[in-house]
C-alpha cells in the first residue's frame, strides 16, 4: 500500500489524455478567440505543456480567396530556401511576420511567417487541380526543406500551435484578437511521440484541421496506405495520418463526411452481419475497399473544415466526447464542463455513442 500511495503522491493519474474543444455557429456569427481560450483552459490538466493549439475559420476575410500558409522556420537558410521555392511555385499576394507575443513563452520559438498565395499553373500539366498543387507544395516543403514546416494551408482559416500550455499558446499567438465562426482547441499529453512545435495539434491540410485524443495503433498500415496516394508523413505522430485520410476520402475520393466517418470508425464485423442485407452489404464493401484506412485504438477526434465541424469516437468509445447545442450553435468537448464555459445554458447535452459522428454544417446562406 505504501508503494501505491507514493505513486499517487508523485502525481500519477489517469485522465484519458488530451483535451479537445470545438464550436460552430451555423449562422456564421463570429466569436472572439477569448471564447475558445476560456473553454480549453478548463481542460488544462489534460495536457502536460508539450503542445497546444487552435484553428479558426473566417479569420482572413480580406484574403478569403487565397491560401493562407503559416510557416515555422528553425533558421535563416530554411526561410530563404522555402521562400525561393514558394516564389517558383506560387503567386504571393501578401506576406508578413505572424503577430506574436514572445514573452508569453518561457522557451524560444521558431521564426513564424504567413503568406497568402495562389499556386502557379504547372506548364507541364495544366490539368492538375489548384488544391492538388497546394498539397504538393506542402508535402515538398515539409519533406525536403530541413528546418521549415508549413503547418496551415487553407483558405480563410488558420492554425496556431506550439509547445506550451493552452493559455501560453493563446497569449503567444494573440488568439484574443481573432474572430471566427468555427473554432477548435487542443491541449496535448503526448505518450509515445515527441513534443515539438510541428507535432502540436491541430494537424491541417488545405482547410482540414483535426485534433485528437488517444492513440491510433493502426498508424503503420494507415501510413503505408496514404503513401500509395502520394502523401508524405513527416510529423512523427499518428494524428497526421487521420488528417490526410480525411483529405483522401472526402476531397480526393469524393465521399460524404458520413461515409468517411464510417470508414475511419466502422462497425464491428459481428454487428455488420446482423444488419439487414442492403446495409450489411454496404458496410462490407466499405471494409473491403477501405480496410487500410480504418483507425484502430482508443480515440476521440474533432475535425473542422470550411463547411462545418465533426466529432466522433472509436467504436467502443475509449476516449471521452460530449456534445451540446444552443440554437444555431453546436459545441463538442472532452468534458461537459468545457461546454458550459462555451454556453451557460445549452438546450441539449449528450454523449455520442462509439463511432456515431456528430456532424454540423454551416447554413446554406453562410456557405
Amino acid at each position: 500500500m505504501k508503494t501505491q500511495k507514493n505513486l499517487y503522491d508523485r502525481g500519477m493519474r489517469n485522465i484519458s489524455g488530451c483535451g479537445l474543444v470545438g464550436l460552430i455557429n451555423k449562422d456564421g456569427k463570429k466569436v472572439s478567440g477569448k471564447t475558445i481560450k476560456k473553454a480549453i483552459l478548463l481542460l488544462n490538466d489534460r495536457g502536460n505543456g508539450l503542445g497546444a493549439g487552435f484553428a479558426a475559420y473566417g479569420i482572413y476575410p480580406d484574403y478569403k480567396d487565397l491560401y493562407a500558409f503559416h510557416l515555422m522556420y528553425d533558421n535563416q537558410k530554411a526561410l530563404e530556401d522555402t521562400e525561393s521555392y514558394l516564389h517558383k511555385t506560387c503567386n504571393i499576394e501578401h506576406q508578413e511576420m505572424m503577430p506574436i507575443n514572445p514573452g508569453a513563452l518561457k522557451d524560444s520559438n521558431p521564426t513564424l511567417k504567413r503568406y497568402f498565395v495562389l499556386p502557379k499553373k504547372d506548364k507541364g500539366n495544366g490539368s492538375v487541380a489548384e488544391n492538388d498543387r497546394i498539397v504538393d507544395i506542402v508535402m515538398f516543403v515539409n519533406e525536403n526543406i530541413d528546418g521549415a514546416f508549413i503547418f496551415s494551408s487553407g483558405k480563410n482559416m488558420g492554425t496556431f500551435k506550439g509547445v506550451g500550455f493552452p493559455g501560453e499558446i493563446a497569449d503567444f499567438f494573440k488568439i484574443d484578437e481573432y474572430e471566427g465562426y468555427i473554432w477548435i482547441g487542443h491541449t496535448r499529453f503526448p505518450t509515445n511521440t515527441p513534443g515539438w512545435w510541428g507535432g502540436a495539434h491541430p494537424f491541417t491540410l488545405l482547410d482540414w484541421a483535426i485534433i485528437h485524443n488517444g492513440e491510433i495503433s493502426s498508424y503503420g498500415i494507415n501510413k503505408r496506405y496514404l503513401e500509395m496516394f502520394g502523401y508524405k508523413l513527416t510529423m512523427m505522430t499518428d494524428t497526421e495520418a487521420a488528417a490526410y485520410l480525411l483529405d483522401l476520402l472526402i476531397r480526393k475520393h469524393n465521399l460524404s463526411i458520413e461515409t468517411a466517418c464510417s470508414i475511419l470508425a466502422p462497425p464491428f464485423w459481428k454487428d455488420i452481419e446482423k444488419y439487414e442485407s442492403v446495409k450489411s452489404d454496404y458496410y462490407k464493401k466499405l471494409r473491403m475497399v477501405y480496410g487500410s484506412a480504418c483507425l484502430n485504438g482508443p480515440f476521440a477526434i474533432l475535425f473542422a473544415h470550411n463547411r462545418g465541424l465533426v466529432g466522433f469516437n472509436d467504436r467502443v468509445k475509449l476516449r471521452p466526447l460530449v456534445a451540446g447545442s444552443k440554437g444555431d450553435s453546436i459545441y463538442m468537448a472532452s468534458e461537459q464542463a468545457a461546454i458550459y464555459e462555451l454556453c451557460e445554458s445549452p438546450d441539449k447535452i449528450w454523449a455520442p455513442r462509439g463511432s456515431e459522428p456528430v456532424i454540423a454544417y454551416l447554413n446554406d446562406k453562410v456557405i
